[in-house]
């Protein structure tokens, strides 16, 4: 049993998490922590048995929690993690803080995030990943961030502490990230507000932004992002070879990788995570045999299968 004496969050255990991803699949965690600010994070923390694994959620937007739940406390920061503070070129947000309000908020000081705008998923998330696109990532922006290491203790970590490279990051385990500094380059806000509608109209036109997904299914293969740019190069996306290998709109279960961008797997009714994992393993295998090419999950995996 967990002391619960001394904290004002919420847990709740044997909580479902399938109502928390965007692909809306997965069993249950042992607990579910929702820390009402920082302070009380710590104090759970330092009161939980060490031995207790502990796993951090943003919004669930790059998630698939397999069907059999999750061994440990997942701890899901909301309201008393969301701030966007701004001062001089830096902006300072919390890790709930939803990535396409950190770019508007930003673009009205005149600081230019506006790679953020079309990111699905928080803060938290995206310095985890190292997200990006239109061939800008967090890495480019990132100057510090404050997290809670497994003890409860409050650290701040520094570029090379995360040691960033593509889509990827070296956070410790069981630390939980609470907020980051960002800096930009100047622009004008207007025109900063402009690009990303621009931005927005693009994606919709080119993703299936009305269905359950999880943003792109696999690292593009040349290991960078699209660039926007009307000279981008196709030939080693994620995309290209999905559909080289024939694999656009192929179906399992309730999943399937969208014909509208084959690099995106939907939640198209019904699907099981393990419809999903196992829809993006066949798509592995036939990009491997068609192309000699392993593609690297993007979405993260994580818990225990569904026993027999």
């Amino acid at each position: 049993m967990i002391d619960t004496s001394n904290i004002r969050g919420r847990l709740t255990p044997n909580r479902a998490l399938s109502e928390l991803t965007w692909l809306r699949v997965g069993g249950p965690a042992d607990w579910l922590f929702q820390p009402a600010d920082v302070a009380d994070l710590q104090t759970f923390l330092r009161l939980l048995p060490p031995d207790v694994a502990v796993f951090p959620i943003g919004v669930g937007s790059n998630l698939i929690v397999r069907d059999g739940g999750i061994r440990a406390v997942v701890i899901r920061l909301g309201r008393g993690f969301n701030m966007i503070e701004v001062a001089g070129d830096t902006v300072t947000a919390g890790a709930a803080a939803l990535d396409a309000h950190v770019a508007k908020k930003a673009a009205d000081a005149g600081i230019d995030l506006t790679f953020l705008r079309t990111i699905p998923g928080s803060i938290g998330g995206a310095v985890r990943m190292n997200a990006g696109c239109y061939g800008s990532y967090v890495a480019d922006v990132f100057r510090s961030a404050t997290v809670v290491m497994r003890d409860g203790e409050l650290a701040e970590l520094g570029a090379g502490d995360l040691n960033f490279r593509y889509r990827q990051s070296d956070l410790p385990e069981g630390v939980v990230l609470v907020s980051a500094v960002l800096h930009g380059p100047e622009g004008d806000p207007e025109e900063l507000h402009a690009r990303m509608e621009a931005q927005l109209q693009k994606r919709d036109e080119t993703q299936p932004t009305k269905e359950r997904s999880a943003g792109s299914t696999f690292r593009n293969p040349a290991g960078f992002s699209s660039t926007g740019r009307s000279d981008d190069t196709h030939e080693l996306k994620a995309w290209k070879v999905i559909d080289d290998a024939g694999m656009r709109g192929a179906r399992r279960g309730g999943a399937q990788m969208s014909e509208k961008h084959s690099n995106f797997m939907i939640n198209a009714g019904g699907a099981t995570a393990a419809d999903l994992e196992g829809l993006g393993e066949e798509v592995r295998k036939k990009v491997y045999d068609n192309s000699g090419i392993t593609l690297e999950w993007e979405i993260m995996r994580v818990g225990d299968p569904l026993q027999d």
